[in-house]
């Protein structure tokens, strides 16, 4: 059930949008604290990895149906 305040709705994210931006927190994480080597992501673009997390996330919960 979305949660609306005027035209303005938010819902919940779908299970697989949630995963994979779970995934990718979770990979910057490893790369920045735990020094883990990930041939995608290195160490200076940790906080683009996070932002693009953030933004899949987002948009799972402000548009209806992803």
């Amino acid at each position: 059930m979305p949660y609306g305040r005027g035209r303005f709705f938010l819902t919940p994210p779908s299970v697989p949008l949630f995963v994979v931006s779970l995934v990718l927190a979770i990979l910057a994480f490893l790369v920045f604290y735990a020094r883990v080597s990930v041939p995608i992501i290195n160490a200076g673009r940790v906080f683009d990895v996070l932002a693009i997390a953030y933004v899949i996330l987002l948009a799972g919960v402000l548009i209806r149906r992803i």
